[in-house]
Formats: C-alpha cells, sequence, structure tokens
C-alpha cells in the first residue's frame, strides 16, 4: 500500500448510503508501513464543485466516472479495508493533492 493509491471500500460507515466508496490514501508513507493497523484515506465523490480543496479524478486514475477526491472528509479506515486496488494517483495529481490538504488543513505553504 502507498500513499496516493485509490481502494473501493465495502460499507466504509454505518452511514454510507452506497455498497461502496472509493478513497485514496493521504497518510504519510512512514505511516502505512508501519505496525498500526488503520490510515488517513479521503473519500472520492461523483460531485465536483470547484473548491480548492478538491482534487479532480477520473479514468486516468482507475475510475469509471468523473469524480473528485474531498480532502475536508478525511476519516481513518482500517488497512484491511484497502484491499480492492484501482489505481494510483500521478505525480502531478499528488502534487493537487497535496495542496488540497494544506488547504483543508489550513497549513500554510
Amino acid at each position: 500500500m502507498k500513499r496516493g493509491e485509490l481502494y473501493r471500500v465495502a460499507r466504509p460507515s454505518r452511514d454510507e448510503p452506497k455498497r461502496f466508496r472509493v478513497f485514496v490514501v493521504v497518510s504519510r508513507q512512514v505511516l502505512i508501513d508501519s505496525r498500526f493497523s488503520t490510515v488517513m484515506c479521503a473519500p472520492v465523490y461523483t460531485a465536483y464543485d470547484g473548491l480548492a480543496t478538491q482534487v479532480p479524478v477520473g479514468v486516468e486514475e482507475g475510475l469509471k466516472h468523473e469524480s473528485s477526491i474531498h480532502c475536508d472528509e478525511i476519516v481513518s479506515l482500517a488497512k484491511s479495508m484497502l484491499s480492492n486496488y484501482i489505481g494510483t494517483l500521478s505525480p502531478q495529481k499528488l502534487e493537487h493533492l497535496n495542496r488540497a490538504l494544506r488547504i483543508a488543513l489550513d497549513i500554510p505553504d
């Protein structure tokens, strides 16, 4: 598992209306590689509102539809839930994700 990978997750929470949701791993690699059982992830939705905290993604990343990563909705998921690999963000998309996360978390450049 690596930072920037996308996974399809079955019912990540009880409140999730869909049977599956795609998430991108946003935790730092040292945490991903550690013995900890969870990682931080951002959900992918088909809605894109053009917010600075959203990153457009789509077919190039292995998705079926044009979508966006929503960095304002970061969640912690068990690594064991991330077993259905979809694709990986390009270096350019990963940089876009980094900018969106800095904005979402109010971290200065």
